[in-house]
C-alpha cells in the first residue's frame, strides 16, 4: 500500500531539466537494495556533488514537487528511480513529457505524474523560485499565488490508485472476496480440479511415472 494522494501543496523544485535518465535519479551503484527506505540519499547524487546544487538548497529541501523538463525518466526500466524519488520526499513531478516505463512505476508508488506543456512548466520554474505551487487531483489543476490555473489529464484508472493509495499488491486486495468467492465456487462446481491437484504428488512420488 502507498500513502493516498488528492492533493499536494508545497515548496517546488524549480529544476526544467530536460532528458534526466534514471541513472541521474538514482545511480547503479545503488540498486543492490531490495529496500525502499534510505533510497533518498542516493537519488540525484551526481547533481548534489556539484557546489550550490538544487537539492540540497535550503529553500528547496524536503520540497513534494519537482518541475523537470521534457522526457523526465527516460533510460532503464529501474524502479528504484520511483522509490528514490518518494524517499526524497517528492509526491508529484511536472514535466511536458515522461519515459512510459518511469511513469508507471511513479503511480506505483504513489508520486503524481503531471503533463504540461513547455510554456505552463517555464512558467512553474518561474514561480516557484519563490512561491508555493499546489497540485489537486479532485480538479485536476496546478495553481499558484499569482493565480495561475493550468489543468491536467490523467488516466482515470491511475488517478483513481493515487487517491486511494493503491498499489498493485492493494489492487489485489481490495478483490479479495471476489477472490475467495470464486475459488469456493469452483471448488464446488468442479471438485475434480481439486482433488487431481492434491493427488498429483504422490502419483509422481510413488511410481516416478505421471
Amino acid at each position: 500500500m502507498v500513502d493516498p494522494v488528492v492533493s499536494v501543496e508545497g515548496t517546488a523544485y524549480p529544476w526544467g531539466a530536460k532528458n534526466v535518465d534514471t541513472d541521474v535519479i538514482i545511480p547503479a551503484h545503488w540498486l543492490k537494495t531490495i529496500s525502499r527506505e534510505g533510497m533518498g540519499k542516493g537519488a540525484f547524487e551526481t547533481v548534489r556533488a556539484q557546489p550550490g546544487n538544487l537539492f540540497d538548497d535550503p529553500r528547496y529541501a524536503g520540497s513534494p514537487i519537482l518541475i523537470a523538463g521534457e522526457n523526465f525518466g527516460c533510460g532503464s526500466s529501474r524502479e528504484h528511480a520511483a522509490w528514490a524519488l518518494g524517499d526524497l520526499g517528492v509526491k508529484v513531478v511536472i514535466a511536458p513529457s515522461f519515459s512510459d516505463i518511469f511513469s508507471g512505476n511513479a503511480v506505483k508508488n504513489g508520486i503524481v505524474p503531471v503533463v504540461l506543456p513547455q510554456e505552463a512548466v517555464d512558467r512553474l520554474v518561474e514561480v516557484a523560485r519563490d512561491n508555493p505551487v499546489t497540485v489537486d487531483l479532485e480538479t485536476m489543476t496546478v495553481t499558484t499565488p499569482y493565480q495561475d490555473r493550468f489543468a491536467f489529464t490523467l488516466d482515470p484508472f491511475r488517478r483513481m490508485c493515487l487517491m486511494q493509495g493503491l498499489d498493485e499488491i492493494g489492487l489485489t486486495l481490495a478483490q479479495d472476496t471476489a477472490i475467495s468467492n470464486f475459488e469456493s465456487g469452483m471448488a464446488r462446481s468442479r471438485p475434480w480440479i481439486e482433488r487431481r491437484s492434491g493427488h498429483a504428488g504422490i502419483a509422481v512420488g510413488s511410481s516416478g511415472r505421471t
